[in-house]
């Protein structure tokens, strides 16, 4: 991949649909000991694979929950379902393993840059041993049988998240949309299916997984990223010849912004970040990459909440204005 891509390309992400062979779906899930069994044989099978950290999340608050959501770990479909719901993570938080979402197993391989094949491979040694041992619902025809249909057949989504600011800053991600859709993918938010487009951050990935095998999903959705990757850079190129000085006013006062607000709300936050991001990208700031990263996470309101408590003493605005004033001055210098 071009080292140009690098910073288009934010994370890959393959996951994997299975359900118990008859057991019916969550929606039908009365039995309380079927949602225990599942999450007793998945506990089960992690313990031999690997170091994985077990949750159960009826013993976390809401705001644990959503923390985990923000950090982009677990599903709200999982935090809906919470009484019988469950997450295992592996200790490098690469691997995720949530049951009794929309399907009984959720398994999910996530890594930073435009890394799909690294995270299906890891992903497969997971599902291996997971089918070794439970009977999972399969049709000759019809695939690995899954709670919505758009999973039927492999049951595999492989997504990558994408920072597109140029494209969004030319108007062109009506475009861009239109293509992806056309070639069999689709597009989302930064937090997934329904969510809002903030700060230039698109979810690409497969759309339907039946008919096709893994593989030919995988590289489906590998060239159309490529695709999106080239219209950002040469976009990106554009702007720096014909907006150099206004673009670089913008990111200036959103950086001066991060520093100095004493009130900030998390979509503002964002927007500003990205704004950063940018600035860092095309080389108008000095950032801390990997630090800076987590301020998109640490910023919104159930992780603020984790970690400055700040309910108790504080409204939320000013606290987070607080927490990140402090590590932009840390993490952001002027070139």
């Amino acid at each position: 991949m071009s080292d140009e891509f690098e910073s288009v390309a934010i994370s890959s992400r393959v996951r994997l649909a299975r359900n118990v062979a008859g057991f019916n779906f969550f929606t039908k899930l009365t039995n309380e000991s079927d949602a225990e069994f599942i999450v007793k044989s998945i506990e089960n099978i992690l313990s031999n694979f690997g170091d994985f950290d077990f949750i159960k999340l009826k013993k976390l608050s809401l705001n644990e929950c959503n923390s985990l959501l923000e950090r982009h770990i677990i599903s709200k479909e999982l935090i809906e379902n919470k009484d019988i719901s469950a997450v295992a993570i592996s200790s490098d938080e690469h691997l995720i393993v949530m049951m009794n979402e929309e399907d009984h197993i959720r398994e999910q391989s996530i890594y930073a840059g435009f890394n799909l094949y690294k995270a299906y491979r890891e992903i497969k040694k997971l599902d291996e041993a997971i089918l070794s041992e439970i009977d999972i619902a399969y049709n000759d025809n019809l695939g690995f049988i899954t709670a919505s249909p758009s999973n039927l057949g492999t049951g595999m989504r492989a997504s990558v998240m994408l920072f597109l600011p140029a494209l969004d800053r030319r108007g062109e991600i009506e475009i861009m949309k239109k293509e992806v859709l056309s070639n069999g993918c689709t597009i989302r938010g930064l937090y997934g299916e329904g969510s809002k487009n903030y700060g230039g951050f698109y979810q690409i990935s497969n759309q339907n997984s039946l008919g096709k095998s893994e593989e030919e999903i995988l590289d489906d959705v590998l060239e159309q990223i490529y695709s999106i990757c080239e219209m950002e850079v040469s976009a990106r190129e554009d702007i720096l010849s014909s907006d150099h000085i206004k673009l670089k006013d913008e990111i200036f006062r959103a950086y001066g912004t991060l520093k100095e607000c004493a009130f900030l709300n998390e979509v503002e936050m964002i927007k500003l970040l990205s704004l950063v991001k940018f600035g860092a990208e095309l080389g108008f700031l000095k950032v801390n990459k990997r630090e800076f990263e987590k301020l998109f996470t640490e910023g919104a309101t159930a992780n603020l909440q984790e970690l400055t408590n700040f309910l108790n003493f504080k409204k939320e605005e000013v606290a987070r204005a607080e927490y990140i004033n402090k590590k932009i001055a840390e993490l952001v210098h002027k070139d």
